[in-house]
């Protein structure tokens, strides 16, 4: 009964021990200062708006059935986007393994020995005369049990690193997911915008080979000469090596986005007309980057993990208290194995150990580890900035093409009707060939590039959205 007082005494000072003197050696390191500008370069003064798209779910931003339908196949079936679920389930098991980090580290064995001594040793001597045996049996049955004391936090800190590398995979998933969306949208309207330029680009054949009859009756009644033949053939070709360019196009955006989408390549089903989007959409306020942008929080989350390694890299060069025991059963006889309680034993210990000379070692990896945690700091900071210009260049964007597509619909709306006119005009002898042609190359051109500026509007629109943390929701 003294001997299991005694060992409950240790074990309970070796505790109170370690209950007194724990304590964290390393501090968090403060929230550095983001300087977050008030608003965007873009927004005028007073007139910042708190509300933000990046609140809008991506089903309800994006109005267009088939892009949706497309934009949910690639959330199930993209190869990113796999393995970034893949990358969480990594992480969260090494989570679930750093939270058993306080747990004692129990186990059990069981051991039969027999050991036969030379009759002229010393063991086997004292064993002759003691037994009046030749060889000595042990057998063993004991569950064994061992603790490390969390003085400094270094287990604290080896969770904490665990939880933030968990999060920051399900923040990367977020921003696959928002990038995936960003892709998919560009591209499904880049398939629309080349849909449309194919479409201008037969119209316009119809049109220089109307044309093209016309002069070659001139021609065959000598009102005009082979000159004039031959620059409506090259007009007319040029229109028409357009059209098996923009297939191309076509086939080649078709298998890219039915790559995003996980599947082998092949046709993508679209709607006729482009989307519209409000020229309003709000942008928020550059603060509420710091919780939309799955980027910033990454940014985020690498900090604290950084800081952690710092706890536990600290830690490590102070002394560990570690206590173990044992109990089980012990006899030098199979016979009295299991007799009770003869056969019980148990012992209890507990030990500081200091480490001496992997100081330097130790010393460096502490040292390597606050230069990262400046690294994380620095790359935090540098995720905000970044995130403020990418919004802010896509709500200078939107602003100034929207400036752009209002002329270019009025110079389409003109070079359409200098078209209309001039075909009428040439009908009726009062205007030559040249002119003609001259009208339908540039109507030809201004209507290609009031579909592109239209996609480019598109783009400006998809490009807000990410930016502001949209497409993770």
């Amino acid at each position: 009964m003294k001997t299991l007082y005694k060992l409950k005494l240790l074990a309970g000072t070796a505790l109170l021990m370690a209950l007194v003197v724990s304590c964290k050696v390393s501090k968090d390191i403060q929230e550095p200062d983001l300087k977050v500008p008030e608003a965007y370069r873009e927004t005028k003064s007073g007139t910042a708006d708190t509300t933000s798209i990046a609140t809008i779910r991506w089903e309800a931003f994006f109005t267009d059935p088939q892009l949706n339908s497309l934009i949910n196949e690639a959330l199930a079936n993209n190869f990113d986007l796999q393995l970034a679920v893949k990358n969480i389930e990594i992480a969260g098991q090494t989570l679930k393994q750093a939270k058993w980090g306080n747990i004692p580290t129990l186990g059990l064995q069981a051991t039969a020995a027999s050991n036969r001594p030379s009759d002229n040793s010393l063991n086997g001597f004292q064993l002759n005369n003691a037994l009046g045996a030749k060889h000595i049996e042990d057998y063993t049955l004991a569950a064994s049990l061992s603790w490390e004391a969390d003085i400094w936090g270094k287990i604290r800190s080896q969770k904490a690193a665990a939880l933030a590398g968990y999060l920051s995979t399900e923040e990367a998933r977020k921003a696959v997911q928002t990038q995936l969306i960003s892709n998919l949208a560009k591209g499904y309207y880049n398939l629309q915008l080349l849909d449309e330029q194919l479409d201008i680009a037969e119209k316009n054949l119809k049109l220089n080979d109307s044309t093209l009859i016309i002069i070659n009756l001139q021609y065959e009644s000598g009102q005009v000469s082979s000159l004039a033949v031959q620059q409506a053939e090259a007009q007319k070709l040029t229109a028409a090596g357009l059209i098996p360019y923009f297939l191309q196009q076509i086939a080649i955006q078709e298998n890219a986005l039915s790559i995003l989408s996980g599947k082998l390549p092949g046709p993508i089903a679209r709607t006729k007309s482009s989307a519209e989007f409000s020229d309003m959409l709000s942008a928020g306020l550059p603060v509420a980057l710091l919780k939309n942008r799955p980027e910033i929080k990454q940014s985020e989350l690498a900090l604290t993990k950084a800081n952690a390694a710092v706890g536990y890299t600290k830690a490590a060069m102070y002394p560990s208290l570690t206590i173990s025991a044992q109990g089980g059963l012990n006899a030098i006889k199979a016979s009295d194995w299991f007799n009770m309680p003869a056969s019980l034993f148990g012992a209890v210990a507990g030990g500081l150990t200091q480490p001496l000379f992997q100081q330097r070692r130790l010393r460096t990896q502490y040292e390597i580890a606050k230069l990262n945690r400046e690294q994380a700091v620095i790359q935090f900071r540098q995720s905000v900035i970044t995130a403020v210009g990418e919004v802010s260049d896509a709500l200078v964007k939107r602003e100034q093409i929207n400036q752009q597509q209002k002329l270019l619909s009025q110079k389409v709306t003109t070079l359409q009707k200098a078209t209309k006119n001039s075909n009428l005009l040439f009908q009726n002898g009062l205007a030559n060939y040249l002119e003609v042609i001259i009208a339908q190359s540039n109507a030809l051109q201004s209507e290609l590039e009031f579909a592109a500026i239209k996609k480019a509007g598109l783009d400006a629109t998809v490009d807000l959205y990410r930016s502001v943390g949209g497409g993770w929701k």
